[in-house]
């Protein structure tokens, strides 16, 4: 079964967004033995914002697509 090509650079570009926001997370997500630390709290913050901006600039350049 094969799939067309803009089909595989959609699904490529959204797996690249979701594998960036968990490096990010898991790396910067800074734990000690008494929990998150505050720096840790904020790259977990950050991880998140961007993670939603990167799929709506995602979002948005596969709906300009032209077909």
């Amino acid at each position: 079964m094969y799939m067309q090509r803009d089909t595989a650079v959609e699904a490529g570009i959204t797996l690249f967004a979701v594998a960036v926001f968990v490096a990010v997370v898991v790396l910067g997500g800074e734990v000690s033995t008494a929990g998150l630390t505050e720096s840790g709290a904020y790259a977990v913050v950050a991880a998140i914002v961007a993670f939603i901006l990167v799929m709506a600039g995602a979002g948005y350049y596969l709906s300009t697509k032209q077909d």
